[in-house]
């Protein structure tokens, strides 16, 4: 680097800053792809994939995380960037091949990050300014930037091994010049205030997942209250399907091996209710505890026709959409407190809750808790 610009460089910008953020940067962006793998693959199961029923607050929690250290890791990617961007443009700017393979490992590395944490920020927000589609893009990015991120790991090891041997003073005395026009920021400075940044970011979004945070959730596009205790992602006019769902001639029409039967909602209520406290948790990041109440599965399938266990795909009133049908696996079908549901705390659901009927189904995505049934067919 030439003589001149390292007077220019503060003191806390250099590998010391950079290896020390880029450990919790690193951490939250790994609890972050672990947490996103889990959500996509309860969505769209590889044959292998297990996921179960119980604990009932399971993917609550994967999910909260994944969004909570995301936006954490906002802040720590720009103090990380602030820390090497003078760096990155010394000399030679390409040089040999393993320069090259750092210069493209933090070029893809850090257009990845940026990519994943802008998109998966807009998509907490619901705004989706652009034409691809967020689910299958974001993960098929997750690999990218995880890739980019151990390439860069590896090349950079010894810096950063170097780097975290020497005490933070001790290093600021070995780089800062007496004849140096330094604004004097400490880097145990650039570190706290990375620290405190990234506690506040989690905890200005934590709240829409953890009820008693909820009144700093400042930065949260939901704070996990809404129309009888629970928000709304997706209401009725949005599905297109307030009329159907008003319809006095209304059948849930649900199909076993053993036969076929039609339930209007007078029906469905006239048989024996079942209540079940289950959180309803979606991928933007935020859940709700709630106390619902309706006809068990189990036992609404057995009384159409025997049931043995298998899979059940659940088809909504809704004429298109990605999320009009979901299948719930045996395990969850067969799960006590898994309930074709009628009421809401205590009250009748409303129209944009999934009136006349829903599913809610223990340790599941909101996306799948299917609103505004028309059909429960058992697959197997």
């Amino acid at each position: 680097m030439p003589d001149p610009l390292v007077h220019r460089i503060s003191a806390a910008r250099g590998p010391a800053v950079a290896a020390r953020v880029g450990i919790a940067l690193g951490l939250s962006i790994t609890v972050c792809f672990l947490t996103g793998l889990i959500s996509h693959w309860i969505q769209h199961p590889p044959t292998w994939f297990y996921w179960p029923a119980n604990p009932v607050w399971l993917y609550r929690v994967t999910q909260g995380a994944h969004v909570i250290s995301g936006v954490i890791a906002i802040p720590l990617l720009l103090v990380k960037l602030w820390a090497v961007y003078p760096r990155l443009f010394s000399r030679p700017l390409i040089g040999n091949p393993l320069r090259m393979l750092e210069r493209g490992s933090i070029a893809l590395l850090v257009g990845s990050v940026i990519f994943q944490l802008v998109t998966g920020l807009f998509n907490t927000a619901q705004f989706y300014p652009w034409k691809f589609f967020f689910t299958t893009t974001h993960y098929a990015m997750a690999y990218v930037a995880l890739g980019a991120l151990a390439i860069h790991l590896a090349v950079k090891l010894p810096v950063i091994r170097t780097a975290l041997s020497r005490p933070i003073a001790e290093t600021e005395k070995t780089v800062v010049r007496e004849d140096s026009t330094l604004s004097g920021i400490s880097r145990r400075a650039v570190l706290t205030t990375a620290g405190i940044g990234a506690v506040v970011a989690g905890l200005a979004v934590a709240g829409q997942t953890v009820p008693f945070l909820r009144w700093v959730a400042v930065l949260a596009p939901r704070n996990g209250e809404g129309p009888q205790g629970v928000p709304i992602n997706r209401t009725a006019a949005d599905a297109g399907v307030g009329d159907k769902a008003r319809d006095p001639g209304y059948r849930l029409t649900v199909r076993t091996s053993g036969g076929h039967r039609e339930f209007s909602r007078a029906e469905l209520a006239a048989l024996p209710q079942t209540a079940a406290a289950l959180p309803i948790a979606c991928v933007e990041g935020w859940s709700a505890s709630a106390h619902w109440s309706g006809v068990r599965l189990r036992d609404l399938l057995t009384a159409v026709g025997e049931f043995h266990g298998g899979d059940v795909r659940f088809e909504s009133l809704e004429p298109g959409g990605l999320y009009r049908t979901s299948v719930l696996p045996r395990r969850h079908a067969v799960d006590d407190s898994t309930l074709v549901a009628l009421r809401l705390n205590g009250e009748d659901l409303t129209l944009d809750h999934g009136y006349p009927c829903r599913l809610i189904a223990p340790n599941r995505p909101g996306v799948l808790q299917t609103k505004w049934l028309s059909t429960i067919e058992v697959l197997s």
